[in-house]
């Protein structure tokens, strides 16, 4: 089965909950772990290996700002040492954000992952979702938020982790995650 590992920041629990579903979704398809990165953003020697030996890598953090959350961003500039040994050249990626407002420039951090991945020499998986957007949607669809890049989701400024990010949004998560892994497994050969 492929191997597929979870790399993630998040700094108050939401995104932890969407990397969560993430894994669900992974998990029905291949091997799949989480591995969240601490607040000071420097990566295990074991992360790192992982990283090494997966099959796919699906990165996410939090929407801060208008991009990628610092610790992410230093795990990223470190992720250089491979770039350079092209140790990640035809891995199979893909991500994930949350923020705290609809739109909340999410779409700058999807980019930013996607250049990752793509500097990286890596395969992106868009989330191929149609989105929620006819006027009887609600936060409960699938793909409320409209996005084609990865898996996108919202948590209220004032929501705590288990009231965000919301049913539909983990419910994209979840069909991300096992999308990414079946792509995994075809270019693993399975």
């Amino acid at each position: 089965m492929a191997q597929i590992e979870i790399i993630y920041f998040s700094g108050y629990g939401h995104t932890t909950k969407q990397a969560e579903a993430v894994l669900e979704g992974a998990q029905s398809v291949g091997n799949a772990r989480l591995w969240a990165l601490p607040e000071d953003g420097v990566a295990s020697e074991a992360l790192w290996d992982a990283a090494d030996a997966a099959d796919a890598l699906i990165f996410g953090s939090p929407t801060y700002m208008g991009n990628a959350a610092w610790q992410f961003k230093r795990f990223a500039d470190e992720s250089s040492k491979r770039w350079f040994g092209r140790s990640w050249s035809d891995k199979v990626a893909g991500g994930f954000t949350n923020s705290a407002s609809t739109v909340g420039d999410k779409g700058v951090t999807m980019a930013w992952l996607q250049t990752l991945a793509a500097q990286h020499g890596m395969h992106w998986i868009a989330l191929d979702q149609m989105p929620a957007n006819a006027m009887g949607a609600t936060t409960a669809d699938r793909n409320w938020a409209g996005g084609s890049a990865g898996a996108l989701s919202t948590s209220p400024s004032d929501a705590s982790p288990e009231e965000g990010p919301r049913e539909g949004d983990l419910t994209s998560a979840k069909d991300y995650g096992a999308r990414v892994a079946l792509w995994a497994a075809k270019f693993a050969g399975e």
